[in-house]
């Protein structure tokens, strides 16, 4: 039961509208909607945040009553259903099921994948609900199996296994029956015929060809019944046309004197049945990361229970719980050290195979392998929530997402069948007209090649395959991809911006310099900068504390603490008024600091950054701390100019240390003294200048930087990286993970033009070699096959790919 109702030719859809605070916000979206052309009447109730349209469904869908609420500032609460379906064989079949689904009332967005035999739908869930859903695909023709959430990954393998043992069967005893059909026809041809009478060979081909095509070809023909049932044309429509074509004019072999094509029938099916084979091997092998990823889940965990050991099934742990693992052990979740220390090998997340060590307080992700010693760990993330649980999900969203350069491939797709039916019949008549003696073999010869040789696979498979197998190798490497709209617009980026913090540096400061200019000791100073940074959670204050506890000094929690975005802090401290930022806050808050030029020019040179203490607006000293370069980021920044990339550095450190750090790795361009909120604007003005832009950060602050940029990269370590805040995000935390990051996206982008190129100029040409009757169909069929079957081969190059 959907939420729509009809009535004299109109619909009346409700929905819920998010974000409305008050009646006027109401008001300004029922507006928006009435003045959409089809709406005939629209009321928007802020108490329950809904809106009811009555509209003409002719003029107007609700995808696009949706769209003009979100114009106006507010949101729609939509849901996203995935379907795994079976059934398709052929890009042609995702494109039928994608129109179907998309002309679904309440459907915003599908998208059909045929290599991940996946369909994603955006819906309003006020109009539609996935039975619905299914109901539209089934009518199709096509078969919706469980969602894929909720999947048993273990049987759905063995599943796979089975039916590939099930195509191979197939296709042996179709070449064992076609093969004695093949003999009999050729000998015919050179005058060795059966020692029997020409019509009970003809019927013995017959007899052979027929299971050929009937049987082990059921699958193919009633595929393209449904097909052609529903209004719709596949691949499959094409080899039955063409098998049938074959077998009928092999019939009329008996009563006339015309060659007999049964052999080109079974041939036809059996190479069919072959390319299907050989395809979902080399589709198997595409997907591959993904089944690996699912293969590093640990299947139990060993829990601390009243001081006792006992081994549960990893769905029973929970948050909070305490896990044991031993050395060479899986750690079963992500978690947190509490006790012992050990080398963790997290080559599943980064890519890099030397272990990394953790001691207490140190969190570890779910399924790296404990090398060394015991461990205690802090269940913190269970289920879905856990770091496998989140890049499993992410790269199945982004395995099925579309290119831009896919668009062109699927209108194509989506007359293909239809037009190469077209082009047979015209060649057929053509022949008939034209083709002298034997015009009628010539001409069913000719027909025949051009149906079965046309391939819309190639095309359909092209940019999925190369996307299913980039995005995999790069989730095995700590490259995560998003959506793989970002793999082509990387090939287009020209400016590379990196924040400094925790990108080209490490992120971790340490104070270098306590300078008093006042009468007061190192101590002192260093006692009174710490016990005001004490609330801070800047790193730069957290650097300034540690270095006073360890230090030993006693620190007092400073009054009325107040943290200045982008410049400092300031409180009261033992009666006195502190304020400890950089120049551009003491200057405003009338503190004369001209004293210590030299000092603070000096140590900007030496790329430390400055933090200025006064107390009662009088300078009382300088606390210079200094973040340490990553071994990598200059050999990783002159990798990525030799690419082409232009870096540019953003930070918020004043212009004279920003330009010693950026010397010492090799970067020219510097935008310093950037505030946090700033950051965004800086990327829009580079776009001003016609700058295609990347940002890299740590995918937490810098979100609306990453959002604005072209293509956002966020870098981070462990669990702690936010996968949803950029386009691409890097496990790995050095700078030379953005170097791969880049090659990837380039070299899946490569392998998609490759692809389409080859699928285009493959129709291109065969098709009307066929038409010319210069192909057996026979050979055709082969081509075809190796058509499909080269594009998917040329995307597993990509699991060649290195990226570390």
């Amino acid at each position: 039961m959907t939420d729509a109702t009809e009535l004299a030719g109109t619909k009346t859809v409700h929905f819920p509208v998010q974000g409305m605070t008050c009646a006027a916000c109401a008001n300004h979206v029922e507006r928006a909607l009435a003045a959409t052309e089809g709406v005939q009447e629209a009321s928007v109730v802020i108490t329950n945040e809904r809106a009811s349209v009555t509209y003409d469904p002719e003029r107007v869908t609700p995808a696009q009553l949706a769209e003009e609420v979100v114009r106006s500032g507010y949101e729609v609460r939509t849901e996203t259903q995935d379907l795994a379906i079976e059934g398709m064989t052929c890009a042609a079949c995702a494109s039928s099921i994608e129109r179907a689904l998309q002309r679904h009332a309440g459907v915003l967005e599908a998208s059909v994948n045929l290599a991940t035999e996946r369909a994603r739908v955006q819906y309003l869930p006020t109009v539609t609900h996935r039975d619905e859903l299914v109901r539209a695909v089934e009518e199709m023709g096509y078969t919706v199996v469980s969602e894929a959430g909720e999947r048993e990954e273990a049987g759905e393998r063995d599943d796979e296994v089975a039916a590939m043992h099930r195509a191979r069967r197939k296709v042996m005893w179709a070449f064992v029956l076609t093969v004695p059909v093949w003999t009999m026809m050729l000998g015919g041809m050179v005058g060795l015929h059966l020692p029997v009478p020409s019509a009970v060979q003809l019927f013995i081909e017959a007899a052979l060809a027929f299971p050929v095509v009937f049987l082990l070809g059921a699958h193919t023909l009633s595929s393209a019944y449904r097909a052609v049932r529903h209004g719709a044309a596949n691949m499959d429509v094409l080899i039955a046309l063409g098998t049938m074509a074959a077998y009928i004019y092999g019939i009329s072999a008996l009563f006339f004197d015309v060659h007999t094509f049964f052999g080109l029938a079974a041939g036809i099916m059996s190479f069919h049945l072959l390319g299907r084979y050989l395809e979902a091997r080399a589709r198997g092998k595409a997907s591959q990361a993904i089944k690996k990823l699912l293969e590093l889940e640990a299947d139990t965990a060993r829990l601390l229970v009243d001081g006792e050991e006992k081994e549960v099934a990893l769905e029973d742990v929970q948050p909070g719980d305490i896990m044991i693992v031993r050395p060479g052990e899986k750690i079963p979740t992500d978690g947190e050290v509490v006790r012992g220390s050990s080398s963790v090998d997290e080559s599943m997340a980064t890519g890099e195979p030397i272990p990394v060590h953790k001691g207490e307080g140190d969190e570890v992700i779910g399924a790296t392998i404990n090398r060394q010693g015991a461990l205690r760990v802090e269940a913190t993330r269970v289920g879905r929530d856990t770091f496998l649980a989140q890049v499993i999900r992410m790269v199945e969203e982004a395995q099925a997402s579309k290119v831009p350069i896919q668009e062109f491939a699927d209108r194509i797709t989506g007359h293909f069948v239809p037009v190469v039916i077209l082009i047979a019949l015209g060649t057929f008549g053509g022949w008939m007209i034209l083709g002298g003696p034997g015009a009628v073999t010539t001409a069913v010869f000719a027909a025949i090649a051009v149906l079965v040789i046309a391939c819309p696979c190639a095309l359909g498979l092209a940019t999925p395959t190369a996307l299913m197998v980039g995005i995999g190798r790069g989730a095995e490497n700590g490259v995560l991809i998003r959506d793989g709209a970002a793999v082509q617009t990387m090939k287009d980026i020209t400016t590379i911006v990196l924040d400094k913090t925790g990108t080209i540096t490490r992120g971790e400061p340490e104070v270098t310099d306590v300078i008093p200019t006042a009468d007061m000791s190192e101590e002192e100073l260093l006692q009174l900068a710490a016990s005001a940074e004490l609330a801070s959670e800047h790193p730069l204050g957290e650097a300034v504390v540690a270095r006073a506890r360890s230090a030993g000094l006693q620190l007092q929690e400073m009054d009325d603490f107040t943290a200045i975005a982008g410049h400092g802090i300031s409180g009261r401290l033992a009666g006195s008024d502190i304020l400890i930022g950089n120049r551009r806050l003491l200057t405003e808050r009338g503190v004369d600091i001209e004293p210590a030029g030299d000092i603070l020019a000096g140590l900007e040179e030496e790329a430390r950054t400055p933090m200025l203490v006064a107390r009662d607006g009088r300078l009382v000293g300088i606390v210079a701390v200094a973040d340490t370069l990553k071994e990598d980021s200059a050999g990783a920044i002159a990798q990525l100019k030799d690419m082409g990339l232009v870096p540019v550095m953003l930070t918020g450190d004043n212009e004279r240390t920003a330009r010693a750090i950026a010397e010492k790795v090799g970067i020219d361009r510097v935008r310093a003294e950037v505030l946090p909120d700033e950051k965004a604007d800086e990327i829009r003005d580079l776009q001003a200048q016609g700058e295609m832009v990347a940002m890299v950060g740590d995918g937490i602050n810098d979100a609306p930087a990453l959002k604005q940029a072209h293509v956002g990269i966020a870098i981070g370590t462990g669990t702690d990286i936010a996968i949803e805040a950029a386009d691409i995000t890097l496990v790995r935390g050095d700078l030379s993970a953005v170097v791969s990051g880049v090659r990837l996206s380039r070299s899946t982008f490569r392998i998609i033009r490759q692809n389409l190129f080859w699928a285009y100029i493959y129709n291109t040409v065969a098709i009307p070699i066929a038409a010319m009757g210069l192909l057996n169909p026979m050979i055709a069929m082969v081509a075809m096959t190796i058509s499909s079957i080269s594009v998917v081969g040329n995307s597993t190059r990509l699991r060649r790919l290195r990226l570390v």
